[in-house]
């Protein structure tokens, strides 16, 4: 079977997965998972996020999001406290020990992309990743698009 014979949903799903494996076994160590970090990628560059601008960042349906942030305040990584601008919100942040960590997950993110462009010339890694971001816009559109 070569690449051409593979829909390319399907190898995006399955580049996904791998790297969705590879990101836990790298974060487990350090007391995290793949799936939080688009909350973790988010609040280390903003202070404090509602959950309602943490679902619009990370595209992560409204559920999914209250249960991540629900185990990650269990787990000690996030902390919530009331939005002082709208009393029926909460501001979430990371937690003074996650914030120590932060230096690590970079790294870890970093080495982990890294690795996945390894095997690309280092001339077309720029290229790949404007062509993949181009990609994952236009197929954003169409289903914003679509009723």
């Amino acid at each position: 079977m070569t690449s051409s014979d593979l829909s390319m949903g399907y190898m995006m799903n399955w580049a996904a997965r791998v790297f969705r494996r590879l990101a836990d076994r790298r974060l487990r160590p350090l007391g995290f998972s793949s799936g939080q970090l688009p909350v973790l990628n988010a609040l280390m560059k903003v202070d404090a996020m509602s959950q309602k601008a943490l679902i619009e960042v990370s595209a992560i349906e409204q559920p999914t999001m209250a249960a991540t942030l629900g185990r990650m305040e269990r787990d000690g990584i996030v902390e919530r406290r009331p939005d002082p601008d709208d009393g029926r919100a909460a501001l979430y942040s990371l937690t003074a020990t996650t914030i120590a960590k932060v230096p690590a997950i970079r790294a870890a993110i970093e080495q982990m992309n890294a690795d996945a462009l390894r095997t690309l010339p280092a001339d077309r890694r720029d290229q790949f990743r404007s062509q993949l971001l181009e990609m994952i816009t236009a197929l954003e559109a169409m289903v914003v698009g679509d009723p």
